[in-house]
């Protein structure tokens, strides 16, 4: 089974988006037994909370219904999860500051490092709460992108 655990800043906007994508992949190809997902924020603003209305708003213009709640990144997660994929730069550097070995380390990734054209590789997934709608809809796209890719990283590495 593979663990993955998505990150960002107050798990409302870009993490919960990301997990429900990915869990939506995952479902259509019944997979669900051979993957386990979660969301957390690094900060802890929003704990308990649901994803930002703007949030849902848009996920459920493109199908997706959201109802997770917001939770704070542990260190404990670095022992649950294999795969930490964080939004952006400033929060991967919150999470890397809380490992306490390489094996933590190692499993530390930025979201788009899964994106497929190089040029966006390791550039952050844009924080989209201070923005109109348009901005949601971007992360959207982004993130659709990115889940795709890294569901066709983890189903290769399954393959072989």
């Amino acid at each position: 089974m593979k663990k993955i655990l998505f990150v960002c800043l107050g798990n409302i906007c870009r993490s919960p988006l990301a997990e429900g994508l990915m869990r939506e992949k995952i479902v259509k190809l019944g997979l669900e037994k051979q993957f386990k997902l979660d969301s957390c924020g690094t900060a802890d603003y929003h704990i308990g909370e649901l994803p930002d209305e703007r949030t849902r708003e848009n996920a459920l213009k493109n199908g997706l219904n959201l109802k997770q709640r917001a939770r704070q990144f542990e260190v404990a997660d670095f022992n649950r999860f294999d795969h930490i994929l964080v939004m952006d730069n400033a929060n991967k550097m919150r999470v890397i500051g809380l490992a306490t070995s390489e094996i933590h380390l190692q499993k530390v990734q930025l979201m788009r490092d899964f994106e497929s054209a190089s040029e966006l590789k390791g550039k952050d997934v844009p924080d989209p709460y201070y923005g109109g709608v348009e901005g949601f809809q971007n992360v959207y796209n982004i993130l659709d992108r990115c889940t795709e890719n890294l569901l066709n990283h983890h189903l290769e590495a399954i393959e072989n």
